[in-house]
């Protein structure tokens, strides 16, 4: 069987890809999020609240079975929030903490779990698919703690895929941007003030003039370098790129 390990997987890109996986019966998916929105045989429900660090560390053991049958073995860290958009400065202080508990540090402690689990086993496809986001290669005003996060996200996968390489484990690394994706992130962007975001407009435009991708769609190229990691052109890399 494959093993499919997905945080967020209640909504949006997470659920999306959950769902198509589970077409396929060889994979069986674990999705962790703090709400169970899927109902099928071969998926299992881990609830985590990832705002809650005290409550993953309890808990994290939970997510990783030891799966004595799995041919392929895939952790995607796709959970993430944009937090509060607003200038650094003018922002509370614990909004920073939220953004990088959810984007990096339960990512990073998830890796670091699956990685004891799984890192040794033989005769198993073994990969970690991190969704990170172009903003962590560009600044964008209003952004600070999304965008410092998402390149904490990048740098903490090219470290682990240079480790595992060394290592000689054969686990591949990815920190997958997914581009512009129809979701609830978005429309939180759409309503921040012109005078916290400055490209606030441009966001409203990609909704007008139809630029935004289904989760569905997102989801196949996930599926895609799932497949055939050939595709990306490094650890860092983008659905744009195939």
């Amino acid at each position: 069987m494959n093993h499919y390990i997905i945080t967020g997987a209640s909504r949006g890109l997470g659920k999306a890809l959950a769902e198509a996986l589970l077409e396929d019966e060889q994979n069986c998916v674990v999705g962790v999020s703090r709400h169970s929105t899927i109902q099928h045989p071969r998926y299992r429900h881990q609830p985590l609240d990832f705002s809650d660090i005290a409550g993953v560390e309890h808990n994290l053991h939970k997510v990783f079975a030891p799966l004595d049958d799995a041919q392929k073995i895939v952790l995607v860290n796709n959970a993430g929030v944009i937090g509060e958009i607003g200038y650094v400065g003018q922002s509370k202080s614990e909004h920073f903490e939220f953004v990088f508990d959810v984007n990096v540090i339960v990512p990073a402690m998830l890796m670091n779990m699956y990685l004891q689990s799984y890192q040794h086993r033989q005769n198993c496809e073994k990969m970690i698919v991190n969704i990170s986001s172009g903003a962590g290669q560009k600044a964008k005003d209003g952004w600070a703690a999304y965008c410092a996060s998402k390149a904490a996200l990048d740098m903490l996968s090219q470290t682990a895929q240079l480790e595992q390489d060394q290592l000689g484990t054969g686990v591949r690394v990815f920190s997958l941007s997914p581009g512009l994706i129809d979701t609830e992130m978005q429309e939180q962007i759409r309503e921040a003030d012109a005078d916290q975001f400055s490209g606030v407009q441009q966001f409203r435009d990609y909704k007008t003039q139809g630029a935004l991708v289904s989760p569905e769609e997102v989801a196949q190229k996930v599926i895609q370098l799932m497949r055939e990691p050939s595709l990306a052109a490094g650890v860092v890399c983008s659905v744009r790129n195939f």
